[in-house]
C-alpha cells in the first residue's frame, strides 16, 4: 500500500499557493497566472482533499482554462492519487457498495466513481458493479 496522498504537500512541491475562501459556485479554482489555488472554506476533509487534488491536476497538467475535457482530466488525475489501488481492490472483494468503499478509502463518492470508471474503460476485470 502506498502512502496517503497529501495534496497540500504536493501543492507546496509544485510551488502552488493554496488558500481557503468563501466560494459559492465551485469547490475550487486554479489561477495559473498567479500559481494559486483557491478552495472553498469549511468543507469536510474528504471534499477538501478532492477539490485540492482536482485543482492540482489542472496545475500539473498545464491547464489554463476550464474546458470540459480538462475537467475530466483533472478528475482522473485526482482520483488516481486519492484512491489507493491495492486497498480499493481489497475492498471490492469485501463489498459491492460503492459508497461504503469510498468511505473506507477516505475519498469522495465522486472520486471513487471516477477511479472505478477509468478501470472499467481500461477493461479491468471488475466483476460486479460497485460504482
Amino acid at each position: 500500500m502506498r502512502g496517503l496522498y497529501d495534496p497540500y504537500e504536493h501543492a507546496a512541491e509544485l510551488g502552488v499557493e493554496v488558500i481557503h475562501r468563501r466560494i459559492r459556485t465551485a469547490n475550487g479554482f486554479w489561477y495559473p497566472d498567479h500559481r494559486l489555488i483557491v478552495i472553498r472554506e469549511n468543507m469536510r476533509a474528504v471534499h477538501d482533499r478532492a477539490a485540492l487534488a482536482h485543482e492540482i491536476g489542472h496545475a500539473d497538467l498545464g491547464h489554463t482554462d476550464d474546458q470540459p475535457k480538462h475537467e475530466v482530466q483533472a478528475d482522473r488525475y485526482a482520483a488516481e492519487r486519492l484512491v489507493d489501488e491495492e486497498r480499493a481492490w481489497e475492498l471490492c472483494r469485501w463489498t459491492q457498495d460503492g459508497a461504503r468503499i469510498a468511505a473506507e478509502l477516505g475519498v469522495s463518492g465522486k472520486m471513487w466513481r471516477v477511479w472505478w470508471n477509468v478501470r472499467r474503460q481500461q477493461g479491468a476485470d471488475l466483476g460486479e458493479s460497485v460504482a
